[in-house]
Formats: structure tokens, C-alpha cells, sequence
């Protein structure tokens, strides 16, 4: 029950934020285009965009590491922590951790394909 409320809530975010009409550009004129060039962001900040598809994907593979009884302790630290930076709006933090938690539900999926020791 509980993990059908997440993906309820998941799904309710994803479409929310599907929701938000982007804002219509303007084509700049030829004596602004230098201002507009300079105020724009630098191309290696973290986008919102891509903090919550990382987000999504590690959701997913912490649910399937979990219905698994594969899941890390350390993979759902990492998931509170990115669900945390991106409700404060820290991108960057949201797609450091959210890969983090992503890369150990995928290694303790695949802990399972190894013998259990005695």
C-alpha cells in the first residue's frame, strides 16, 4: 500500500510539472543580442529537467531493488536525501544523490546473482 501511494504521488508531480507551459522566447534584437548572450546561465549547471528525470529513474530502481529484497540501506538514505535537495531546489545535490541511490538499488540487484555464503 505504501509504495502505490509513492507512485501516486510520483505520478501526481510528474504531472503537475507537465503542466507548467514554458515561457515563449522572444527574438532578441541585434543590439541586445550581447546582453541576452552574457545573462544567459553557463551550459554545465544542473537543469531542473534533468534533476527530476534522475530522481524519477532512481525512484524506479529503488522500487525495484526493494520488491526485490535487494535494497540498501545506503540506496534509501540517498533517495530521502535527493527527494530532500529537490524540494530545496538544489539541483545539483538532487542529481548527485539521486545517482548515487540509482547505482547501489543496481548493484544490490545484482549482489542477488551471486551465491549466498553460509
Amino acid at each position: 500500500m505504501l509504495e502505490s501511494s509513492r507512485l501516486w504521488w510520483l505520478g501526481c508531480v510528474l504531472a503537475t510539472s507537465a503542466c507548467v507551459a514554458p515561457a515563449s522566447r522572444v527574438a532578441p534584437s541585434a543590439a541586445s543580442g550581447s546582453a541576452s548572450v552574457a545573462a544567459r546561465a553557463p551550459e554545465s549547471a544542473p537543469s531542473a529537467d534533468e534533476a527530476r528525470a534522475l530522481l524519477a529513474q532512481a525512484e524506479t530502481d529503488v522500487q525495484r531493488a526493494r520488491a526485490r529484497r535487494a535494497l540498501w540501506l545506503k540506496a534509501w538514505e540517498s533517495l530521502l536525501a535527493a527527494r530532500n535537495a529537490a524540494a530545496a531546489s538544489d539541483y545539483s545535490a538532487t542529481i548527485r544523490h539521486a545517482r548515487h541511490a540509482s547505482e547501489l538499488a543496481q548493484l544490490g540487484l545484482e549482489q542477488l546473482a551471486y551465491p549466498a555464503v553460509k
